[in-house]
């Protein structure tokens, strides 16, 4: 049986990844910061307690990785653990640089140090391209990050080329483009907007406040974009991968789509000057090529596919 470690397990992508590996027949080693402080909502949502081992540790102590490591013998790493909100990176940019660099660096350090034959899974984002005069975004784009959090993963991504290329080691990068599910953080657009939404409808909120709605993104459904990330530790060689829907949508027609499907008025939506932010990616899309041919990755569900069922999945849940 193959050991997983997964860091970031008790997020969207660390809760589907974990059910995934345990359907293919894997021992799933999830690293935490704390048993008592992390949030286990996810894991408990897909029935995934007990069927996983949860390991307290620090991704900023190289000497805590290592030990992990020897402890559990992985074969595959999926460092999935990051401050991924792009807002929040603004209001503490040092932490989200400094966790996001540090965290990467250690566990390839650690690999190194204690079995280079260790596949690694780094999560890259969309992020990093930033300002793009070509569209659709390859992995061979130029790379022009535009918040704190895309320094940061600009840095962890050619840390993972760095290792890959001086120590030979599998080591490889998931580009990825936002992808959605009802696991998503509350701190998100679309959870927000669903949730702010069912508020209208439930008397709880009066209208819905928003920033920018003309700019576009290339969104996705988080449980087939985990799969990528699997497949990209099962080939040949390591290389970097971008993974999106290969479309964009701007957040105008994603709001416009959720009022109409609640039969909410759009008068009930407003634009606040407040949340737009320092410096925004107008439009941004990815090209699935190299992963449809290298991988046999095919993702072919609209965005407004991901909405019905995450619209569905909050009703279901809404006030428990």
């Amino acid at each position: 049986m193959k050991t997983a470690i997964i860091t970031g397990i008790t997020g969207q992508d660390g809760a589907y990844l974990s059910r995934l590996l345990l359907e293919k027949g894997y021992n799933v080693i999830g690293i935490i910061r704390s048993q008592y402080g992390s949030n286990l909502s996810r894991l408990k949502y897909l029935g995934l307690i007990g069927k996983i081992t949860l390991v307290e540790g620090d991704l900023g102590d190289l000497s805590q990785v290592l030990t992990i490591l020897n402890s559990y013998k992985p074969a595959e790493i999926y460092n999935l653990a990051a401050q991924s909100s792009v807002s929040l990176s603004f209001q503490q940019p040092i932490g989200t640089i400094e966790f996001n660099v540090r965290s990467v660096l250690n566990i390839l350090e650690a690999i190194r140090l204690s079995n280079p034959a260790i596949r690694f899974y780094q999560a890259s984002s969309s992020e990093m391209f930033g300002l793009v005069n070509d569209l659709p975004i390859t992995e061979s784009s130029l790379i022009h990050p535009l918040s704190p959090y895309a320094i940061s993963k600009v840095t962890g991504h050619y840390i993972c080329i760095n290792y890959r290329e001086s120590y030979n080691m599998y080591a490889c990068s998931g580009i990825l483009f936002n992808h959605e599910s009802y696991l998503r953080g509350e701190n998100f657009f679309i959870k927000k907007l669903i949730h702010g939404a069912l508020d209208i409808l439930n008397g709880k909120e009066e209208f819905l406040e928003f920033g920018n709605l003309d700019i576009k993104r290339d969104f996705g459904w988080s449980e087939k974009y985990v799969e990528a990330m699997w497949l990209m530790l099962q080939q040949d060689k390591p290389e970097d991968f971008v993974i999106c829907s290969g479309t964009s949508l701007t957040l105008r027609e994603i709001v416009h789509y959720v009022f109409d499907k609640l039969k909410l008025d759009r008068n009930l939506i407003r634009i606040n000057p407040k949340y737009f932010r320092p410096t925004e990616i107008l439009d941004i899309y990815g090209s699935n090529e190299k992963a449809k041919n290298v991988l046999s990755w095919n993702y072919q569900m609209s965005f407004f596919e991901v909405l019905d069922l995450i619209i569905e999945e909050e009703q279901m849940n809404y006030g428990k």
